[in-house]
């Protein structure tokens, strides 16, 4: 992985969807704009109490796709990550931390309202279109 990567994956702003799925094959899609590369291998976000957290509490991968639109299909950008949860808190100062920055930027109603931070490590790179010609030429 690289730099390149990061860079991608933080810009702002930006909107991905995170793709989960519960124990039983329930699948689940929500868009979200907090996930945040720290590192080349882990990626940290934020959740509500809600369905995408249960599923990752009951079956651990996920994959965090971040789509650009082009002109045509075909100059569209985007990668998707695969990632799998190593950790979840629902209490403690890196969740302090996440929901004060959160306030500051969207409020404190919003702030409110995240239950858990969750730290994923990747797993897999793939473009956004699997043409064969690697993920880095897609974003």
């Amino acid at each position: 992985m690289s730099t390149k990567l990061m860079d991608y994956f933080n810009k702002r702003p930006r909107l991905g969807t995170l793709s989960t799925a519960s124990k039983d094959g329930r699948v689940d899609v929500a868009y979200f704009g907090s996930p945040r590369m720290v590192d080349e291998n882990t990626v940290t976000m934020v959740f509500y109490k809600d369905r995408t957290l249960a599923n990752l509490q009951e079956n651990p991968h996920a994959v965090f796709m971040i789509m650009e639109p082009g002109k045509t299909f075909s100059e569209w950008k985007g990668v998707r990550v695969y990632l799998k949860m190593k950790e979840c808190q629902t209490s403690g100062e890196k969740l302090n931390q996440f929901k004060a920055e959160i306030a500051r930027e969207h409020g404190g109603a919003v702030a409110e309202k995240i239950f858990a931070t969750v730290t994923f490590e990747v797993s897999e790179i793939r473009p956004f279109a699997d043409t064969g010609q690697g993920w880095e030429k897609s974003i």
